[in-house]
């Protein structure tokens, strides 16, 4: 039966091409731009870390002096992130910064590219899921004894090496020869959440080096730099004993057991610090976020976007609304029809089915032009806003909530309409046959 009345709407909709297209641009317009926002809205609030989010913590310090910062810095100074990374309370931990470094290769013809770097642990990898195509990373002693290694990712050995395995092969940096050990899959999670200082949807670095070479190499911090106090910097070994907050920081825990010992970890070492003249607000603690709590505490996803959601949705019933009038016009002006099928008896419940049908298919064509409409703005807002990628594609499940939402929207605006047409007295229409 379903096929016959899908038979019979199509059949209708030919019959006005023009009120049936009208009500397709209705429904598409409403849509297309609920699904833009939603789809932004999506793609900015999802949990990239998966079932890891729990096991993963940011830590963070309240190491200001009093009347400094009212709230817990995202970052900690480098003789923080120094003494934390000898904790043997959390399974893995590392600390990191963003840089940028001059790259070169081998080959003479190369023109130098200045790429951004991230300076981290060895840690990294197991504890954000950094798949590897060649090698690994380097080796946990690294982190304690500096060697010249680097990880690339798979971007940038298909265009330094074509591709091929590039482990044991020499590339520079800043002039400095830097051994490949490992190769990632293209990777670049969305939110950035393990960084979110700089922008938490840029693209993740392509180039990783030992957080070690750091006091060796004097690697500038491309990210947030912040201090709480005036004081004067006039070199490197300054700047790692100051009070300038610039290192993010994550542990990995295995539960909350755990969780609770490092905490009570970094409770004690918030007052050995206390006892060197250090941390001398009364506010002095340390702070653990999970990813979750890390991203809702940053406002990864800004209260706007869900008020655009809402007014997007808003919008979506005008939409209706004008699609509602269109259907009872059309319906009503196919009354004496009806009514000739319930005299030779068609029942209401067949009529308000065959018009529901109908409602459907303009609803499923709508919901298709819709996914049209938003596909075209999100490439507009990449284009013409220079909006990160990541934002701005369109996310495969759209493909089917787009036609979902249309379709239920387009029946909820045509159950009045159909309502009407099937109580139709057909003795009224007969006669004036």
């Amino acid at each position: 039966m379903f096929f016959y009345y899908l038979d019979l709407a199509w059949r209708s909709i030919k019959k006005t091409p023009l009120m049936s297209l009208l009500m397709v641009l209705a429904i598409s317009i409403g849509i297309g731009i609920t699904i833009t926002t939603l789809n932004v809205y999506q793609l900015m609030s999802e949990n990239p870390a998966g079932e890891r989010s729990d096991k993963l913590v940011a830590v963070q310090l309240w190491s200001q002096g009093k009347d400094a910062w009212k709230e817990f810095n995202n970052q900690l100074t480098y003789q923080d992130a120094y003494n934390l990374r000898k904790s043997d309370v959390p399974v893995r931990q590392t600390a990191m910064f963003i840089t940028g470094l001059a790259l070169q290769t081998e080959d003479p013809d190369f023109v130098p590219l200045l790429e951004s770097v991230r300076v981290t642990d060895s840690d990294f990898f197991d504890m954000f899921s950094v798949p590897f195509i060649y090698g690994k990373a380097w080796d946990k002693g690294v982190d304690t004894e500096a060697l010249y290694q680097v990880v690339i990712n798979e971007v940038l050995n298909k265009q330094l090496f074509s591709g091929e395995d590039s482990i044991g092969k020499t590339l520079y940096l800043d002039s400095k020869p830097y051994q490949i050990v490992g190769v990632t899959k293209t990777w670049s999670p969305s939110p950035l959440y393990f960084d979110v200082t700089t922008g938490a949807f840029k693209d993740s670095a392509q180039i990783f080096v030992p957080f070690s070479l750091a006091p060796i190499e004097e690697f500038q911090s491309w990210g947030n730099n912040q201090s709480w106090k005036r004081e004067s910097i006039n070199n490197y070994s300054q700047r790692l004993n100051s009070e300038m907050h610039w290192i993010q920081f994550w542990a990995e825990v295995q539960d909350d057991k755990q969780r609770d010992e490092y905490a009570q970890w970094l409770k004690r070492y918030v007052e050995q610090q206390q006892l060197i003249g250090r941390f001398d607000s009364p506010e002095a603690a340390a702070q653990l976020s999970n990813v979750a709590q890390w991203l809702e505490l940053n406002e990864v996803v800004p209260e706007d976007n869900k008020i655009l959601v809402g007014l997007s949705a808003l919008f979506l019933v005008v939409c209706l609304v004008n699609m509602l009038g269109l259907l009872l016009a059309k319906f009503l002006k196919r009354a004496p029809e009806i009514g000739v099928r319930r005299a030779i008896g068609a029942s209401r419940a067949q009529i308000f089915s065959q018009h529901m049908v109908e409602v459907g298919l303009i609803g499923f064509g709508g919901g298709v032009l819709g996914l049209v409409w938003a596909w075209v703005s999100l490439s507009l807002l990449s284009s013409r806003f220079d909006l990160e990628q990541s934002l701005t594609h369109l996310d495969t499940s759209m493909w089917l909530i787009a036609p979902v939402i249309a379709i239920f929207a387009a029946l909820v605006a045509g159950t009045y309409p159909a309502l009407r047409i099937c109580s139709t007295n057909p003795s009224v229409h007969l006669k004036s046959q």
